[in-house]
């Protein structure tokens, strides 16, 4: 796994039978706890016998790790992963927001839980107009009118009842202590605090947390404590999921929402407490001799990367091998039709139909497939026409989001989760409640209702969860068995992401900390390509430019994969290189 050097410096040991974690370098010294002796990152395990946790930071990979220790399952270790990231990587995921869940047992049963966020009551298609006028996507993020009903408690109760092994409460044990006894702050948060201060400091408790004085972020290696969100998390782990949606706590997510200083909105503790998680159908395929599952809508994730996958089917990858062009242009072609149909088709199912059967068909897909030349370029991509597909809305795109955490999770039973959580933008809509981030999901909506005159699928309406790109993803060999689990954040270029290092593992036979670190391509639809600033796709970009691309553009863009394989009898653990995420083992 490609990590950055370690220093022996030691995380305060949360649980009396949890061992230590070495921050990456960068982090200032911590005293270490009275305790075990201090483990080192660990980025395999035996299969059978431990389980393996990859995150985007090794605090929370541990929290994860330490369940694990306890007995507890797959399901059990992501629960506690989730809650330590709330306090190491603020900007990122957490209570305030929402996400997808993608679990499964060793026979390879596959099951799904949607966390997503809703819009409240009296959202209608023109919530983010003003003065007759839709607000700039920057102007609408910060404040009240981006918050949906936050998910993601919903999402761990209903993940906890069907696959729990261990109490509630000892699952925000390890995010207890860090808020609690403070955590080092990264270069990365420092850097975020830094380019965000419209939401990092927008709020007046996030300004207090994490700036100083003169206004400027927090130096990175400053401990940070978070009480608020400590003693907010102590009740949620007495009382469960309900401290959250009701009483105090849902009261002052309404009154902040609609008195925020900027973008107030009518929210009720109604909307709150409405709030479900829903159980939702997988959505599974062939690819080659694998099964790729992953969350449906109102995830685009597993449509799309599934779609990207069967349309390259037919072309031999592994001869093309990850340094030709002519797989990066095969790449981007797939990707330029997948995102089409996304664009085209994909909502919450509770509001459009979503034709999901056909556009994860095999025929369908073929007949997208045979658009794609290895010699030449698609001139125009437009949207196909699925089997089951009703009345066409209009097809709008989605803008990128910083604010999201990928981490996966296996057991030593065989279970294994896949589990995206968000708060959308950096530091979401920058409202904080008792120590956390409220979300700005609700601009994942297409701001602007319609497309010359037509009304699209994801636009805003009442009750609704906006469209996402996260695609927590399960891999299975021919044999049934796990053979990889992946997700990734990063706005739209989220399946992207998953796509490559599905490519990588499957066809190109890279160990996967190998694929993950493989550049990024991302091409969604039109005529534009982006490639990955100063990877080697950059020098690719005349070869791409002669198969027919009319724009090839290198860009900045926000990567952050984490997955874990099997290989043989051992799994292997392995977080992007762009991130400071760790595999531990339990």
């Amino acid at each position: 796994m490609n990590l950055r050097p370690f220093r022996s410096l030691a995380l305060l040991a949360p649980l009396s039978l949890a061992a230590c974690v070495m921050p990456p370098q960068g982090y200032a010294p911590m005293l270490p706890a009275a305790g075990p002796p201090a483990i080192g990152l660990a980025d395999s395990a035996e299969v059978g016998t431990r389980g393996l946790v990859s995150a985007a930071d090794p605090r929370a990979a541990d929290a994860g790790a330490q369940m694990l220790r306890l007995g507890g399952s797959a399901t059990d270790a992501a629960i506690a992963t989730m809650l330590a990231l709330n306090v190491v990587e603020p900007q990122s995921s957490g209570i305030g927001g929402g996400g997808f869940l993608v679990t499964s047992d060793a026979a390879g049963m596959v099951e799904t839980i949607d966390g997503r966020e809703t819009a409240p009551a009296a959202a209608g298609p023109q919530w983010f107009y003003a003065d007759g006028k839709p607000l700039p996507i920057m102007e609408a993020i910060p404040g009240g009118r981006s918050v949906g009903a936050p998910g993601s408690l919903r999402l761990a109760a209903m993940a906890h009842g069907k696959h729990g092994r261990i109490a509630w409460r000892t699952l925000f044990q390890p995010a207890i202590r860090l808020a609690r006894d403070g955590f080092i702050m990264t270069e990365r948060l420092h850097m975020m605090l830094a380019r965000y201060p419209g939401t990092g400091a927008l709020d007046p408790a996030g300004r207090a947390l994490y700036y100083g004085a003169d206004g400027q972020p927090k130096p990175a290696g400053t401990l940070i404590r978070n009480p608020a969100l400590a003693d907010f998390l102590e009740q949620v782990s007495a009382r469960g999921a309900s401290a959250f949606y009701a009483g105090d706590n849902a009261e002052t997510i309404a009154a902040k929402i609609g008195t925020a200083p900027r973008n107030p909105a009518p929210t009720t503790t109604a909307d709150i407490a409405a709030y479900r998680a829903v159980a939702r159908d997988p959505v599974c395929g062939h690819y080659r001799q694998y099964r790729v599952c992953g969350m449906g809508p109102p995830s685009s994730g597993a449509t799309t990367v599934f779609a990207v996958l069967k349309q390259l089917e037919r072309f031999d990858l592994t001869a093309l091998g990850p340094d030709n062009p002519v797989a990066w242009h095969l790449l981007a072609e797939s990707e330029r039709l997948a995102y089409a149909d996304r664009d085209q088709y994909l909502a919450d199912p509770g509001f459009v139909s979503v034709p999901v059967a056909g556009l994860t068909d095999s025929t369908y897909l073929a007949s997208r497939s045979a658009l794609i030349s290895d010699k030449a370029t698609i001139p125009a991509v437009s949207p196909g026409t699925p089997p089951r597909a009703t009345a066409r809305l209009a097809p709008a795109p989605q803008q990128e989001e910083h604010g999201t955490s990928h981490f996966v999770v296996v057991d030593r039973q065989g279970n294994a989760a896949s589990y995206t959580s968000t708060i959308e933008s950096a530091f979401g809509s920058g409202l904080v409640v008792n120590g956390y981030f409220l979300n700005n999901e609700l601009t994942d909506f297409n701001i602007v209702p319609d497309k010359d005159g037509v009304p699209t699928a994801n636009r805003v309406e009442a009750g609704k969860r906006p469209r996402s790109s996260m695609a927590p993803t399960l891999v299975f060999g021919a044999d049934g068995k796990l053979v990889l689990a992946v997700g990734a954040a990063g706005g739209a270029t989220i399946p992207v992401q998953v796509i490559k290092t599905i490519i990588g593992v499957l066809d190109w036979r890279l160990p996967a900390a190998q694929a993950i670190a493989l550049p990024v391509l991302f091409a969604p639809g039109g005529d534009t390509v982006f490639v990955e600033q100063g990877s080697k796709l950059e020098a690719m970009i005349p070869a791409l430019l002669a198969l027919g691309h009319a724009k090839v553009i290198p860009r900045e863009m926000p990567l952050k994969t984490n997955a874990i394989e099997r290989i043989g009898t051992r799994w292997q653990g392995a977080a992007d290189p762009r991130s400071e995420g760790a595999a531990i083992a339990e």
